[in-house]
């Protein structure tokens, strides 16, 4: 919870994630950024400044970056906390190159576990390494634990450099008390000399100071020594698991390897057996697709013949009800048939009782006015035409139709004007056909059509007409249409 608060923070503090990175440790390079004056501790509460130095083995960049971890990890990402480390300014890539960095302490770790700084760049890889170090008070039976072999191997190197100075400590300390006496000979000797000697005194105290300190330091490195020997015990075992495990898993890998030859050559079997199937398939799978085509096409044959006997029993439907209500129509109009033939039987009846009149009076017609003739031309042959001549001739015109073409009159014209008074009262009567109501000679043409045609209904389509009393025959028509 700590570290991811951390992280959160520093991620606020600098607006960006540093870049990290899966590489294991036996491909990072620890010795090419070295830390400096490294603490054993730092008390908590309180800022910690971190020195490092650049080698001429590494060329710094933008997203570099220093941050702490807790000692045992494995992978960059495993952070507790981290600073962006500065470019050096004015300083060329052959010299080494003095950094440092300050880490806030709310952002340090709380605990009392082991920590180190890495450099870490861009690339996620880490460059350097500090010794562990923790925060906390310091006590006297600490001890630092680094897991990782190049610190064991740079820790080593720092050993044999403290070795090496403490020997040559050792050796101008031997100098320096064999100085110191020769200077005491010549303070007994000569007094001159005496500040001298103080001098030389006061550089021996400074001198065996320093040797205590180094003597101090020599037995924590000793220390750090047995502890880095017992790790590189531990080290050793587990390269020689790692040896055992490598050559178990190469023995298991040639295994494999010789059964994959064999499962390569079942493959290659199996592909000529595949490619066979697959050209059968292919085949099949046309022969298939033409059977689909054919079958789709009988479905659509099927399905157009069932639509079409649909509507044909649909219109077999519509017809056997037409047929029902022809029927009933035609049994009407056969009923209305026997009145109208009876009705002209009776028509042609009086027209030939009529035709015969008509005979008769024309055959009188014609005899009185062979009488008329013969009368005139007796008449022009008389003696008084003085008398005649006075007449003018339109008075002697009289219609023939009216007078019989006589000059005294017709007598038979009164009978012969009631025959066809008679036939003319015959032809102006108007009878409609339909409800065999009379109508008088004075009506109005478009009121007797108008009276004919409120009985009919007209066919918008074909302009036919039918009958109201026959709607049904008339609908059955209109739905015919329909079907069209």
């Amino acid at each position: 919870m700590g570290a991811e608060l951390s992280k959160n923070s520093t991620m606020d503090e600098t607006s960006d994630e540093p870049p990290t990175s899966a590489v294991l440790l036996d491909n990072c390079h620890f010795s090419q950024v070295t830390f400096n004056n490294v603490e054993k501790f730092y008390i908590p509460g309180g800022d910690v400044t971190c020195y490092y130095t650049l080698t001429n083995n590494i060329v710094p960049r933008g997203k570099d970056w220093v941050g702490i971890f807790q000692v045992g990890w494995k992978t960059t990402r495993e952070y507790y906390t981290f600073m962006w480390a500065p470019l050096p300014s004015g300083v060329s890539g052959d010299t080494a190159v003095q950094q440092q960095i300050q880490f806030k302490a709310y952002y340090l770790p709380k605990d009392d576990e082991y920590y180190q700084f890495c450099y870490v760049d861009q690339d996620g890889v880490v460059r350097g390494a500090s010794v562990p170090f923790q925060f906390r008070a310091e006590t006297e039976d600490d001890i630092l634990v680094v897991t990782t072999q190049g610190e064991v191997e740079e820790i080593e190197l720092q050993n044999k450099n403290l070795l090496k100075e403490n020997e040559e400590l050792k050796e101008s300390c031997t100098s320096l008390q064999k100085k110191n006496m020769d200077l005491q000979e010549q303070l007994k000797k000569t007094q001159e000399l005496q500040n001298g000697f103080e001098s030389l005194k006061s550089n021996k105290e400074k001198l065996e100071l320093e040797l205590n300190s180094l003597k101090k330091e020599n037995k924590h490195l000793k220390e750090l020594d047995n502890c880095r020997e017992a790790e590189l015990h531990q080290l050793k075992e587990q390269i020689q698991n790692v040896t055992s495990e490598k050559e178990r898993l190469e023995t298991r890998l040639k295994t494999v390897l010789d059964r994959m030859d064999q499962l390569q050559s079942q493959v290659l079997n199996y592909e000529k057996e595949v490619e066979n199937l697959a050209r059968l398939d292919h085949d099949k799978t046309e022969q298939l697709e033409s059977l689909k085509e054919e079958n789709r096409q009988l479905r659509v044959t099927v399905a157009e013949q069932r639509k079409h006997k649909e509507e044909l029993e649909h219109a077999l439907e519509n017809l056997k009800g037409m047929e029902a209500s022809l029927s009933h129509f035609l049994q009407n109009e056969q009923d209305q048939n026997r009145d109208l033939m009876k009705e002209l039987e009776e028509t042609k009846h009086l027209f030939q009782i009529l035709q015969e009149k008509k005979n008769e009076t024309d055959k009188e017609n014609q005899k009185l006015k062979d009488e008329h003739n013969a009368l005139l031309r007796r008449l022009s042959q008389t003696a008084d035409l003085s008398s005649f001549s006075v007449v003018s001739p339109s008075q002697h015109q009289i219609r023939p139709s009216a007078m019989g073409s006589l000059v005294f009159g017709n007598p038979y014209y009164a009978s012969g004007a009631n025959l066809e008074a008679r036939a003319a009262d015959v032809a102006s009567i108007r009878k409609c056909p339909m409800c065999d109501e009379v109508f008088p000679e004075d009506i109005d043409t478009s009121q007797y059509e108008e009276h004919v045609q409120s009985h009919l209904l007209d066919c918008p389509l074909c302009h036919e007409t039918f009958e109201k009393s026959n709607k049904q025959v008339f609908d059955d028509h209109i739905y015919c249409h329909g079907l069209e």
